[in-house]
Protein backbone atom coordinates (compact mmCIF):
# COMPACT_ATOMS: atom_id res chain seq x y z
CA UNK A 1 0.00 0.00 0.00
CA UNK A 2 0.78 3.45 -1.59
CA UNK A 3 0.61 6.66 0.91
CA UNK A 4 1.35 9.92 -0.45
CA UNK A 5 2.04 13.68 1.28
CA UNK A 6 3.77 16.69 -0.53
CA UNK A 7 6.25 18.93 0.50
CA UNK A 8 5.70 21.57 -1.30
CA UNK A 9 5.28 21.13 -4.77
CA UNK A 10 7.48 17.93 -4.48
CA UNK A 11 4.93 14.40 -3.81
CA UNK A 12 6.16 12.13 -1.88
CA UNK A 13 5.40 8.22 -1.91
CA UNK A 14 5.65 6.25 1.38
CA UNK A 15 5.72 2.24 1.48
CA UNK A 16 5.55 0.22 4.53
CA UNK A 17 7.70 -2.38 4.45
CA UNK A 18 9.05 -5.53 6.76
CA UNK A 19 12.76 -3.46 7.18
CA UNK A 20 14.76 -2.12 10.02
CA UNK A 21 15.79 1.20 8.20
CA UNK A 22 13.87 4.18 6.24
CA UNK A 23 15.43 4.60 2.80
CA UNK A 24 14.64 7.43 0.75
CA UNK A 25 14.87 7.19 -3.43
CA UNK A 26 14.66 9.61 -6.10
CA UNK A 27 13.81 7.71 -9.40
CA UNK A 28 14.17 8.69 -13.06
CA UNK A 29 13.29 10.08 -15.50
CA UNK A 30 10.94 12.42 -14.11
CA UNK A 31 12.24 12.69 -10.39
CA UNK A 32 9.57 10.95 -8.24
CA UNK A 33 10.18 10.82 -4.70
CA UNK A 34 9.71 7.08 -2.83
CA UNK A 35 10.57 6.75 1.04
CA UNK A 36 10.77 2.88 1.85
CA UNK A 37 9.63 2.68 6.14
CA UNK A 38 9.59 -0.01 8.80
CA UNK A 39 5.42 -0.66 9.05
CA UNK A 40 5.17 0.64 12.21
CA UNK A 41 6.86 4.18 11.32
CA UNK A 42 4.63 6.95 12.29
CA UNK A 43 3.73 9.12 9.18
CA UNK A 44 4.72 12.40 10.81
CA UNK A 45 8.07 10.81 11.18
CA UNK A 46 8.17 9.82 7.83
CA UNK A 47 7.30 13.64 6.77
CA UNK A 48 9.83 15.14 9.47
CA UNK A 49 12.72 12.84 7.58
CA UNK A 50 11.46 13.78 4.48
CA UNK A 51 12.01 17.60 5.33
CA UNK A 52 15.23 16.72 6.44
CA UNK A 53 16.49 15.53 2.86
CA UNK A 54 14.73 17.96 0.83
CA UNK A 55 17.48 20.03 0.05
CA UNK A 56 19.18 16.43 -1.51
CA UNK A 57 16.03 15.86 -2.58
CA UNK A 58 15.72 18.91 -4.89
CA UNK A 59 19.36 18.33 -5.99
CA UNK A 60 18.56 15.07 -7.24
CA UNK A 61 15.59 15.72 -9.10
CA UNK A 62 17.67 18.55 -10.78
CA UNK A 63 20.55 16.11 -12.03
CA UNK A 64 17.50 13.71 -13.65
CA UNK A 65 15.74 15.99 -15.31
CA UNK A 66 18.74 17.41 -16.74
CA UNK A 67 20.38 14.26 -17.34
CA UNK A 68 19.98 13.03 -21.81
CA UNK A 69 18.44 9.93 -22.31
CA UNK A 70 18.45 7.40 -24.79
CA UNK A 71 15.09 7.43 -27.01
CA UNK A 72 13.45 3.73 -26.40
CA UNK A 73 14.57 0.62 -28.21
CA UNK A 74 12.26 -1.04 -30.78
CA UNK A 75 14.74 -3.59 -31.59
CA UNK A 76 14.72 -2.52 -34.94
CA UNK A 77 16.93 -3.20 -37.81
CA UNK A 78 19.26 -0.86 -38.28
CA UNK A 79 18.68 0.81 -34.45
CA UNK A 80 21.67 2.12 -32.92
CA UNK A 81 22.98 -0.19 -29.60
CA UNK A 82 25.87 0.10 -27.58
CA UNK A 83 28.78 -2.35 -26.14
CA UNK A 84 31.38 -1.01 -23.94
CA UNK A 85 30.45 2.99 -25.29
CA UNK A 86 30.87 1.78 -28.86
CA UNK A 87 27.82 2.16 -31.36
CA UNK A 88 26.76 -0.68 -33.39
CA UNK A 89 23.67 -1.30 -35.48
CA UNK A 90 20.96 -3.91 -34.76
CA UNK A 91 20.48 -6.58 -37.37
CA UNK A 92 17.78 -9.23 -36.58
CA UNK A 93 18.60 -12.45 -38.35
CA UNK A 94 15.58 -14.56 -38.66
CA UNK A 95 15.84 -18.42 -37.97
CA UNK A 96 14.12 -21.16 -36.60
CA UNK A 97 16.37 -21.81 -33.71
CA UNK A 98 17.54 -21.47 -30.36
CA UNK A 99 18.25 -17.53 -30.04
CA UNK A 100 21.91 -15.95 -30.22
CA UNK A 101 23.80 -12.93 -30.27
CA UNK A 102 27.28 -12.19 -31.88
CA UNK A 103 29.23 -9.31 -33.28
CA UNK A 104 30.37 -8.57 -36.78
CA UNK A 105 32.03 -5.79 -37.54
CA UNK A 106 30.03 -2.46 -36.76
CA UNK A 107 26.88 -4.79 -36.34
CA UNK A 108 25.33 -6.70 -33.63
CA UNK A 109 23.54 -9.61 -35.26
CA UNK A 110 20.51 -11.20 -32.90
CA UNK A 111 19.75 -14.18 -34.74
CA UNK A 112 16.12 -14.67 -33.17
CA UNK A 113 12.62 -16.53 -34.72
CA UNK A 114 10.26 -14.38 -37.28
CA UNK A 115 7.65 -14.32 -34.67
CA UNK A 116 9.37 -13.03 -31.02
CA UNK A 117 7.98 -10.04 -29.31
CA UNK A 118 9.90 -7.02 -28.57
CA UNK A 119 9.93 -8.04 -24.86
CA UNK A 120 11.81 -11.31 -26.23
CA UNK A 121 14.16 -9.46 -28.21
CA UNK A 122 15.39 -7.70 -25.29
CA UNK A 123 15.68 -10.56 -22.83
CA UNK A 124 17.91 -11.95 -25.21
CA UNK A 125 20.14 -9.24 -26.07
CA UNK A 126 20.28 -8.35 -21.88
CA UNK A 127 21.41 -11.91 -21.13
CA UNK A 128 24.38 -11.35 -23.97
CA UNK A 129 24.65 -8.18 -22.42
CA UNK A 130 25.07 -10.08 -18.87
CA UNK A 131 27.61 -12.64 -20.57
CA UNK A 132 29.44 -9.92 -21.21
CA UNK A 133 30.09 -8.19 -17.69
CA UNK A 134 30.19 -11.86 -16.37
CA UNK A 135 33.70 -11.77 -18.41
CA UNK A 136 34.97 -8.26 -17.23
CA UNK A 137 34.47 -7.90 -13.88
CA UNK A 138 36.24 -11.46 -12.80
CA UNK A 139 38.95 -9.86 -13.97
CA UNK A 140 38.49 -6.36 -12.68
CA UNK A 141 38.21 -7.76 -9.17
CA UNK A 142 40.56 -9.83 -9.66
CA UNK A 143 42.85 -6.72 -10.82
CA UNK A 144 41.56 -4.56 -7.75
CA UNK A 145 41.57 -6.82 -4.65
CA UNK A 146 45.55 -6.54 -3.63
CA UNK A 147 45.58 -2.59 -4.38
CA UNK A 148 42.50 -2.04 -1.97
CA UNK A 149 42.88 -4.77 0.30
CA UNK A 150 40.04 -6.54 0.21
CA UNK A 151 37.87 -9.82 -0.69
CA UNK A 152 35.39 -9.68 -2.55
CA UNK A 153 33.46 -13.04 -2.14
CA UNK A 154 30.23 -12.61 -4.08
CA UNK A 155 29.55 -10.32 -7.22
CA UNK A 156 25.89 -10.24 -9.18
CA UNK A 157 24.58 -8.10 -12.13
CA UNK A 158 20.80 -6.93 -11.83
CA UNK A 159 19.10 -3.78 -13.57
CA UNK A 160 19.23 -1.43 -11.48
CA UNK A 161 16.56 2.15 -12.00
CA UNK A 162 18.72 4.64 -9.92
CA UNK A 163 22.24 3.03 -9.19
CA UNK A 164 25.43 1.84 -10.89
CA UNK A 165 26.38 -0.44 -8.39
CA UNK A 166 25.72 -1.28 -4.61
CA UNK A 167 27.98 -3.06 -1.98
CA UNK A 168 26.64 -4.88 1.00
CA UNK A 169 29.92 -5.27 3.27
CA UNK A 170 29.37 -7.74 5.52
CA UNK A 171 28.86 -10.58 2.93
CA UNK A 172 31.98 -8.63 0.78
CA UNK A 173 29.27 -9.01 -2.22
CA UNK A 174 28.68 -6.29 -4.63
CA UNK A 175 26.32 -5.68 -7.33
CA UNK A 176 26.75 -3.97 -11.03
CA UNK A 177 24.01 -2.56 -13.35
CA UNK A 178 23.28 -4.19 -16.30
CA UNK A 179 23.70 -0.93 -18.35
CA UNK A 180 27.18 -0.70 -17.63
CA UNK A 181 27.61 -3.51 -20.43
CA UNK A 182 26.79 -0.56 -23.03
CA UNK A 183 29.10 1.97 -21.35
CA UNK A 184 33.13 2.58 -21.52
CA UNK A 185 35.30 -0.20 -19.46
CA UNK A 186 36.65 2.66 -17.63
CA UNK A 187 32.93 3.58 -16.39
CA UNK A 188 32.65 -0.31 -15.07
CA UNK A 189 35.87 -0.06 -13.53
CA UNK A 190 35.05 2.89 -11.53
CA UNK A 191 31.80 1.62 -10.43
CA UNK A 192 33.65 -1.78 -9.15
CA UNK A 193 36.30 -0.17 -7.64
CA UNK A 194 33.83 2.20 -5.83
CA UNK A 195 31.74 -0.62 -4.72
CA UNK A 196 34.90 -2.59 -3.66
CA UNK A 197 36.11 0.31 -1.62
CA UNK A 198 32.70 0.27 -0.07
CA UNK A 199 33.35 -2.68 2.07
CA UNK A 200 36.01 -0.85 3.80
CA UNK A 201 33.80 2.29 4.26
CA UNK A 202 30.28 1.88 4.30
CA UNK A 203 29.09 5.35 3.61
CA UNK A 204 30.19 8.47 1.30
CA UNK A 205 32.20 10.35 3.78
CA UNK A 206 35.48 11.70 4.00
CA UNK A 207 37.37 8.45 4.58
CA UNK A 208 35.39 6.58 1.37
CA UNK A 209 36.56 9.53 -1.00
CA UNK A 210 39.90 9.80 0.93
CA UNK A 211 40.22 6.17 -0.08
CA UNK A 212 39.02 6.14 -3.12
CA UNK A 213 41.86 8.99 -4.00
CA UNK A 214 44.33 6.70 -3.18
CA UNK A 215 43.57 3.69 -4.82
CA UNK A 216 41.89 5.32 -8.29
CA UNK A 217 43.06 9.32 -7.96
CA UNK A 218 41.02 9.32 -11.65
CA UNK A 219 38.02 8.66 -9.87
CA UNK A 220 36.14 11.58 -10.47
CA UNK A 221 36.77 12.27 -14.01
CA UNK A 222 35.87 8.97 -14.81
CA UNK A 223 32.44 9.27 -12.49
CA UNK A 224 31.69 12.99 -14.24
CA UNK A 225 32.05 10.97 -17.37
CA UNK A 226 29.38 7.95 -16.54
CA UNK A 227 27.19 10.89 -15.67
CA UNK A 228 27.55 12.95 -18.74
CA UNK A 229 26.50 9.83 -20.82
CA UNK A 230 22.55 9.37 -21.13
CA UNK A 231 20.83 7.09 -19.33
CA UNK A 232 17.94 4.29 -20.38
CA UNK A 233 14.57 5.95 -21.18
CA UNK A 234 12.04 4.51 -18.85
CA UNK A 235 9.74 5.31 -16.27
CA UNK A 236 9.76 3.80 -12.76
CA UNK A 237 7.03 1.64 -11.52
CA UNK A 238 5.71 0.12 -8.48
Amino acid sequence: MVTRFALGDIEVDVVLKEIKNIHLSVYPPTGRVCISAPSGMNIDTIRLYAMSRLGWIKKQQRKLRGQERETPREYLNRESHYLWGKRYLLKIVEREAPPFVDLQHSTILLHIRAEASQEKKQSVLDEWYRKQLKVAIPELISSWEKRIGVRVQEFGIKKMKTKWGTCNPEACRIWVNLELAKKPKECLEYIVVHEMVHIMERHHNERFVSLMDNVMPQWRSRRDDLNRLPVKHEEWRY
